[in-house]
């Protein structure tokens, strides 16, 4: 069997506080995109895992890991798993994230295992804090480390999509390193439902200060964005890709040639 697994934005990070367990809580919202990659699932003989695509650092492999946490409580045969990764990796987009999940979903729906969205809620997010965003496949508002999820709507059908992923990859630790927990303002649920034209002045990713300075190029990206007509730009996840909405097409091939990117239609 054979699913998509999207990536997501982030349409602003609002990161409050700094918690006993080492962990951030963060209010955010997630945002699925249909940049996607190919995942196969297959019963087999032998537990097998192979990947085309880009190459996929490490020797773990979250989607392995997704189906070893299954077996835990259900007796499943081994299984094939082939990925072909298009989604850029340490991009903020939620790749390897959607990847896990869509195993979850996979497995369970091969092998008939009748788990509740609530049941593969906690087994995603024990794999990762935006796993479980990835068991459904709509926008979410995100809170906690990111797994506590709940509904939203921000309105973006029919808006032209851009994202670019430079040359960079930023880690986690890294991104959280830089940061100065405080409490925002206005809650994001109420900045996401202002009008689009005001997100620019609103709605904020907390990673973006400290990363722009460290990495200008990344801020440039942004404001690139802005030049082109962006109506909103932002730097998704703790980067390193940023994004813009746009409300007509643009051709992104004739102003960020040589590096990985994204257009489309919401």
């Amino acid at each position: 069997m054979v699913s998509f697994p999207p990536c997501k934005i982030n349409l602003g990070i609002q990161i409050q506080n700094k918690r006993d367990d080492g962990y951030h809580n963060l209010v955010t919202c997630f945002y699925p995109v249909p940049w996607t990659d190919i995942l196969e699932v297959i019963p087999a003989t032998e537990m097998g895992f192979t990947s085309t695509g880009l190459p996929i650092p490490g020797d773990d492999n979250l989607c392995v890991a997704a189906y070893q946490l299954l077996r835990k409580d259900f007796d499943l045969p081994p299984v094939k798993i082939h990925l072909h990764k298009i989604i850029p990796i340490g991009a903020g987009l939620g790749g390897g994230s959607s990847d896990a999940a869509h195993t979850l979903r996979l497995v369970n729906t091969i092998f008939n295992l009748d788990l509740s969205p609530f049941q593969l809620h906690k087994y995603a997010s024990s794999l990762g804090s935006d796993c479980s965003f990835f068991v459904q496949d709509h926008a979410m508002l995100g809170s906690g480390r990111g797994e506590v999820l709940s509904e939203t709507s921000p309105y973006l059908q029919g808006k032209f999509l851009v994202i670019i992923k430079p040359e960079l990859h930023i880690s986690t630790a890294e991104a959280y390193a830089g940061v100065i927990p405080k409490t925002p303002p206005r809650s994001l649920q109420e900045i996401l439902e202002s009008q689009l034209s005001d997100w620019q002045a609103l709605l904020k990713n907390d990673f973006e200060e400290s990363i722009f300075k460290k990495y200008p190029q990344i801020k440039g990206l942004k404001e690139k964005l802005y030049s082109l007509g962006a109506i909103y730009a932002s730097m998704s996840g703790s980067g390193s890709s940023v994004f813009g909405v746009f409300k007509e097409e643009i051709d992104i091939h004739a102003h960020f040639d040589g590096i990985q990117k994204w257009s489309g239609f919401l």
